[in-house]
Formats: structure tokens, C-alpha cells, sequence
């Protein structure tokens, strides 16, 4: 069985979506929650589910990343899954779990990733541009943010009315859809 951690920032939805999918999973476990943010919802939905949760400062996943892999060895984790983590994963996390931590994006790497793309931004950049599509990444992390290898990406289509919350939500439902999924395919 894998163990999963799940590390977020944010509401949360994904990693509810994937608490939900997996819940009755023999080949995974999703053991604990990360983040950087105790008022963030993920907080509330990870303890709705019983699951763990570790509120790891930046200063701390920067200045102690050999204890925090130390402690994710402990957990016995397998895999780290980025959904909605909106901080950079440090090169030694990295290097000790090489291939081992996936991430989700709200564009179709390699266009409109990076530092400071993420959420709304990468939206508005997207209708700023006069894109006619955009969807997700799904990647494996490695020392560049959102440069890893693609697992999967899933496409939507962006018409001229679209504003950036309602691109928001198309992005959404294909998270919705494809996450789980895309990690069902690395089990």
C-alpha cells in the first residue's frame, strides 16, 4: 500500500476530491495533511476526514526540510501530492523523494507556470492573452517550479465571455475529474 501526504495552501476541494476517491482504496492511504496556513480550509476538511494535519511554516520548510523529510520517512510517505501548495518544495525534499511528489496546475504547462502563477493569476493571464483554450498539468515537481515531467494534462475551452472566475470553474471541474485519476495511474 502507498502512503500518500497530501500538502495544500488552500480551500481544499482537491484534496477532499482525492480523500473522497481514495477513501475505500486498498492501494493507498492518504495518512496526513501539510500546510503552510492554520486558517486555511483545508485545515476543516482534512479533520472532517480524520486526517492528520502539520502546519509547517515557510520559515520552517526552508530552514528544518531535514527534519520535515525525517518525519515524512517516519509516516513511512511514498508519495507527496501538491494540491493548491502555493509554496516551492526544497531542492533536498526534492532529491529524497525523486519522482515521488506530483503537483496540479491550473494551465497547460509549459505555458503560464512558474513563480507567482497560480489561482486567479493564471486565469487572468489566460483571457488577458486571448487564449482559445487552457485546462490542466498534472507534473511530477522536481528543482523548477512546474518544469517536471507531465503525467496528464486535460483540456477546456475558453470562449470570449469568459472572466477569469468562470474559467476558474471550468478548470475546476477538469481538476475535479482528473486528479484522482491521475494518480490512480502512478499506484
Amino acid at each position: 500500500m502507498i502512503h500518500a501526504a497530501i500538502f495544500a495552501s488552500g480551500e481544499g476541494t482537491n484534496a477532499e476530491n482525492l480523500f473522497r476517491y481514495f477513501q475505500n482504496d486498498p492501494r493507498i492511504k492518504i495518512k496526513l495533511v501539510i500546510t503552510n496556513r492554520d486558517d486555511a480550509g483545508i485545515v476543516a476538511r482534512a479533520e472532517a476526514f480524520r486526517k492528520n494535519v502539520q502546519i509547517i511554516s515557510k520559515q520552517a520548510l526552508e530552514g528544518y526540510t531535514d527534519q520535515i523529510i525525517e518525519f515524512l520517512k517516519t509516516e513511512k510517505i511514498d508519495l507527496i501530492i501538491l494540491a493548491g501548495f502555493l509554496l516551492k518544495i526544497p531542492e533536498a525534499m526534492v532529491k529524497a523523494f525523486p519522482g515521488k511528489i506530483v503537483n496540479i496546475h491550473p494551465s497547460l504547462l509549459p505555458k503560464y507556470g512558474g513563480k507567482g502563477m497560480y489561482g486567479h493569476k493564471v486565469h487572468e493571464a489566460v483571457i488577458q492573452n486571448h487564449e482559445t483554450e487552457s485546462g490542466i498539468t498534472i507534473h511530477f515537481v522536481n528543482e523548477e517550479y512546474d518544469k517536471g515531467e507531465i503525467i496528464l494534462q486535460a483540456r477546456c475551452t475558453v470562449e470570449s465571455h469568459d472572466t477569469p472566475e468562470s474559467l476558474s470553474q471550468k478548470v475546476r471541474s477538469l481538476e475535479h475529474e482528473y486528479f484522482p485519476k491521475a494518480i490512480e495511474k502512478l499506484l
